[in-house]
């Protein structure tokens, strides 16, 4: 049995420009103690699937179940397995760190709990704001909180809905350690984030998803596999010439450019000299995560990708 089963799930928002559907037939489970990665652009349906997963929105079509419990008809059970970590910043301003987990237990009947809300004031480096009243706090450690509320019932499945977005290095580095030894153990997690080097580092299988389908589903090594390739990186002060700029990806003067193997590189390099760039610090690495994730996003999925999602038409897996 699935940790984690969406089936056909639709959903459809009703505007003044007419139905607007987040969600369109999505289809897919995660395994018990999976470390599951969900990625899309803004407005791709990320946090509509987590929402209905979490019983904060309901489907218009399809079922999800956890552990088997679907997420509407038996709503106790489905949540109580679940612990969910929002992207807002939401919290009780009248409560200490430590009074607002032990309410959070209290939710879900579990008393006596001081020991596991000790352990996670130490892992997530709250033992000394324990105290301290939630408004006191800054923006990350108010991040750091939500996911000790999410964690304090012992939920088999931790659901991270973007939790490293505008936060520290080391919130993210102490974050990830944590949540890897509690994936090691068991937890199943499912993870949605923009940091894509996050997803590849952590993630055993990734999902993308865009305008509400699922583009790409598969192991994180077959994703990366699927798109075998180098990159020219190189530094630049020169306007590139208009026949690379569409091949090119510029980040101030950091230029990343997809070769498919060494004579596409150096045919990119003789464009360059040919055009007068002056190029510096130029290495040569292997395509990662991002690369995949811009390939897919732009209609241009590795050969043989529809193959591995075969719920999906072959149209829709190039949308």
């Amino acid at each position: 049995m699935a940790a984690v089963s969406f089936q056909s799930v639709t959903k459809t928002y009703l505007t003044p420009q007419g139905p607007f559907k987040a969600l369109d037939a999505v289809s897919l489970d995660i395994e018990e103690g999976e470390f599951f990665g969900l990625l899309g652009p803004n407005g791709a349906g990320k946090t509509t699937l987590i929402s209905i997963l979490a019983g904060l929105a309901r489907a218009t079509s399809g079922r999800v179940l956890v552990q088997g419990a679907d997420v509407q008809a038996d709503y106790a059970t489905a949540r109580r397995k679940l612990g969910v970590v929002p992207q807002e910043l939401v919290f009780d301003p009248f409560f200490s760190v430590r009074e607002a987990l032990r309410f959070q237990s209290g939710y879900f009947g579990v008393a006596h709990n001081d020991a596991w809300i000790d352990e996670l004031l130490h892992n997530l480096g709250l033992a000394d704001k324990a105290q301290a009243n939630m408004r006191q706090l800054s923006g990350g450690m108010k991040r750091r909180v939500l996911v000790a509320q999410a964690l304090v019932h012992k939920p088999p499945i931790i659901v991270l809905d973007e939790p490293t977005a505008g936060v520290d290095v080391e919130l993210r580095q102490t974050l990830w350690h944590f949540i890897a030894q509690l994936n090691k153990q068991g937890h199943t997690v499912l993870l949605t984030t923009h940091y894509l080097e996050e997803a590849e580092a952590l993630c055993n299988r990734i999902a993308m998803l865009q305008r509400g389908h699922i583009v790409a589903l598969d192991r994180t090594s077959e994703l990366l596999k699927a798109s075998a390739g180098n990159v020219l990186v190189f530094k630049t002060d020169t306007a590139l010439p208009p026949a690379l700029l569409p091949k090119a990806r510029v980040t101030g003067r950091v230029v990343q450019m997809v070769a498919q193997d060494a004579q596409e590189v150096e045919h990119f390099l003789a464009e360059l000299r040919h055009a007068g760039v002056e190029v510096q610090d130029i290495e040569i690495r292997r395509a990662d995560l991002e690369d995949v994730f811009l390939k897919v996003m732009a209609g241009h999925a590795p050969e043989g990708w529809e193959a591995r999602v075969p719920s999906l038409p072959r149209d829709k897996a190039a949308a």
